[in-house]
């Protein structure tokens, strides 16, 4: 039995997906998460083979998602599900550890395409992400900005940019206020902004959060 654990904000995309797995002999949805802390606990509690995997998601990204999955729940592949086709965003997913990338405009054979290869231990890209992929091989690859940060800087980064004040965010990830003001420090040096303002223009560009 393939165990599908689906993490998305929209109720709807959820659904969804859930319904292309159920239709699938074999498959099980073991879980659904509405942002990417309960999407992370969930997948190291029950254990995946596949997360299909939003990259807009509240209190933590995608990617940081995936990156603390490499770490906590290697065994769990990620399919990024995402409608963000720019080069920056698929860099820094592919290089957070995902081993799918799949845009939300494709049609519902496409993902079950992509669950299938994951399950089988197979990569799968989409056309668009197939392209980038080939010209980064062929020409220097810009790296994202994104791919600097370490994993606290970007938990900090994205709870910074939903207006959360270094005191509840000391809470939220159970540091002391001196800790988060040096994460955010580094990560708005890494970002190369100066103020709270210029830092969450740079997070809407990143995809950090939604405008």
């Amino acid at each position: 039995m393939l165990r599908i654990l689906i993490a998305d904000d929209h109720e709807i995309v959820r659904r969804g997906v859930r319904q292309i797995v159920e239709a699938h002999p074999g498959w099980e949805v073991c879980g659904e998460a509405a942002d990417g802390q309960a999407a992370l606990n969930m997948a190291i509690q029950e254990k995946p083979d596949v997360m299909v995997l939003d990259v807009s998601l509240p209190v933590m990204n995608g990617i940081a998602v995936t990156r603390r999955l490499r770490q906590d729940a290697p065994q769990t592949k990620v399919l990024l599900f995402t409608m963000h086709d720019d080069d920056e965003t698929v860099s820094a997913g592919l290089s957070a550890g995902a081993r799918g990338y799949l845009l939300k405009m494709e049609n519902e054979q496409l993902l079950e395409a992509a669950i299938s290869a994951l399950g089988a231990n197979r990569p799968y890209f989409s056309s668009v992400v197939s392209e980038l992929l080939l010209d980064a091989a062929v020409h220097d690859r810009r790296k994202s900005r994104l791919e600097s940060f370490t994993n606290r800087e970007l938990e900090v980064a994205q709870l910074i940019s939903e207006g959360n004040s270094n005191k509840h965010i000391a809470r939220l990830l159970s540091l002391s206020v001196k800790t988060v003001e040096s994460h955010r420090a580094a990560a708005m040096r890494k970002a190369g902004v100066h103020t709270t303002a210029e830092f969450v223009r740079f997070a809407i560009k990143q995809k950090l959060i939604q405008p």
